[in-house]
């Protein structure tokens, strides 16, 4: 009888078609509508499917509603985290878990239309490893925010040694080869839009219009978006460690220039006067200068920190996984 069961385990995990992953964070009035669109998608496409929650320290009733859903649907699936972890965390989570042939990502906000799974699900059969969304329109979000994102995606786009996307997020379908591959990367500050473009492969894009979050609030505050640009830039590009070294040669050529000029002035023209003003601004200029590149250094040395002290990304409280 265990063998048994085994072999229906076994049986159901290769005849997953697609695994769909939604990271969670106080996600509680979009879990029923999200799960009833998504569902609806997957039947009219007619794949065997998983949808795959990961609840990242949610305060609210998120995974309570999970696990209702899971508890009336073998579909479901769920894991809960110990506390906030992050979102790239959380979509890893997903990724380690996930069984399906094709797996999908999609944020529970809902402003990513899961409708929009088949068009790239039909696209993929063309011979693509990943396809992802782009967006060409974003509705509900500040100006400073559409600015400051699309300053983001471009400056990354030309610092970095590999193309990453412009105007996208995470949601995309991708092949499990990809997802294997994802897992033997094992830098703890994720990145995962970068991880997928650098594995390479057939990768192409659907666009569509970005629609309002239907409800709740983003937890993507400035500093959680601050903070993930530097994983972003870090993990991708030593530009900013090259652009230190070159301010340093620079700040060292003009201090050189001015010690000339300094001795000039005290053993040729004989004028001497104490000069605060310049002194004061040349020692703040420098120190400017050696503070932003003990930030940038700073910041390469934290994430290398990280990864050497080895602790695990998350921690699990319950799955049914």
């Amino acid at each position: 009888m265990l063998w048994r069961v085994t072999s229906l385990c076994k049986l159901e995990k290769i005849m997953t078609n697609i695994s769909v992953i939604i990271p969670v964070y106080n996600e509680e009035d979009n879990i029923q509508p999200l799960y009833e669109r998504l569902r609806s998608v997957m039947q009219k496409m007619g794949v065997s499917y998983e949808l795959i929650f990961v609840n990242d320290g949610s305060q609210d009733k998120t995974i309570r509603l999970v696990k209702a859903l899971a508890y009336k649907t073998n579909e479901v699936k769920y894991i809960d985290f110990s506390r906030n972890f992050g979102h790239q965390i959380a979509v890893t989570a997903g990724l380690d878990k996930a069984n399906g042939d094709a797996i999908v990502i999609i944020d529970a906000d809902l402003q990513d239309p899961p409708e929009l799974i088949a068009e790239m699900y039909e696209k993929m059969k063309e011979g693509y490893e990943v396809v992802y969304a782009k967006r060409k329109k974003r509705s509900g979000e500040s100006v400073m925010k559409l600015w400051t994102a699309s300053m983001f995606y471009r400056i990354l786009a030309r610092i970095t040694s590999i193309s990453i996307p412009v105007d996208t997020g995470d949601f995309r379908i991708m092949d499990k080869k990809i997802v294997e591959i994802l897992r033997q990367m094992p830098e703890k500050n994720k990145f995962l839009r970068g991880q997928i473009s650098w594995i390479g492969f057939n990768q192409t894009f659907i666009e569509y219009e970005r629609e309002e979050r239907q409800a709740g609030e983003t937890g993507y505050t400035y500093g959680k978006m601050m903070r993930f640009a530097l994983d972003g830039i870090t993990a991708f590009s030593d530009i900013p460690l090259k652009v230190v070294t070159y301010f340093g040669f620079i700040v060292s050529f003009i201090a050189f220039l001015i010690s000339l000029y300094a001795l000039y002035s005290r053993f040729i023209l004989r004028d001497y006067v104490q000069g605060w003003t310049s002194l004061m601004i040349s020692v703040l200029f420098i120190g400017g200068i050696q503070m932003i590149a003990i930030g940038i250094i700073g910041e390469y040395m934290s994430r290398m920190n990280s990864n050497i002290r080895n602790r695990p990304l998350y921690i699990i409280r319950d799955t049914n996984l």
